[in-house]
């Protein structure tokens, strides 16, 4: 693995917490639905048609609004000239920074529609590495990567089990951190998130840029 690629992955890290950290925020404040684990919205969306609830229309407007992110992200992947996966990681900050702002003039919906955008944009930041970008689609990948890495079954691209393990530690950790703090100040929360974003937009200008050498290289040998 290139130091370069050690450097993503300190950066899918990254998003994978901040991956957790909005959904659990969006987890708490719906009652039971998530901004991010479209798997677990797509089970509720099956169940709600089952029971024949609302709860089918609240899921499904989260996956469409998710799938509508994931088409945004992937449109300024693409057509960003430079610095790519920095350009996505700004869309997700600037979402987050709209979410953040109607949740303080009490717009009911609006923060929660912009968030689902924002965690659909997120996927989209490694679209162009097939593999680092099925690790971030859901919180259960990299506990498949890990089972099989652990097993010998998949050589992958280079990266050791660590990785993965590492991977999903940082949802489970930002999920840790988005639930605590949405108990003191709600969709306050909100404002962290965009912080976080920001600073992982940073950091991969400075991947892309070729400067990865000032980040830190936790899997340095």
């Amino acid at each position: 693995m290139t130091r370069s690629d050690k450097h993503l992955g300190i950066l899918a890290i990254g998003l994978s917490a901040l991956a957790g950290f909005v959904d659990a925020v969006g987890f708490i404040h719906l009652g039971g639905f998530f901004l991010f684990s479209v798997s677990a919205n797509t089970t509720l969306l099956g169940i709600g048609l089952a029971e024949g609830s609302a709860r089918a229309a609240v899921a499904a407007g989260l996956i469409g609004t998710f799938v509508l992110g994931v088409m945004a992200g992937s449109i300024v992947l693409h057509r960003a000239r430079h610095h790519p996966r920095a350009a996505v990681l700004v869309l997700v900050c600037m979402l987050l920074l709209i979410a953040a702002s109607l949740s303080a003039f009490g717009v009911a919906h609006g923060p929660i529609v912009a968030m689902a955008l924002a965690m659909g944009a997120a996927n989209s930041v490694f679209e162009r590495d097939d593999e680092a970008n099925s690790d971030l689609t859901s919180f259960t990948a990299p506990l498949v990567k890990l089972g099989e890495k652990i097993a010998g079954t998949d050589e992958g691209n280079g990266r050791g089990w660590s990785h993965y393990l590492l991977l999903w530690l940082g949802f489970v950790l930002g999920a840790v951190a988005g639930a605590g703090i949405y108990q003191m100040v709600a969709l306050g929360t909100v404002w962290v998130a965009a912080v976080a974003a920001a600073l992982l937009a940073f950091a991969a200008t400075r991947i892309e840029k070729g400067g990865a050498a000032a980040l830190p290289g936790i899997f340095d040998a």
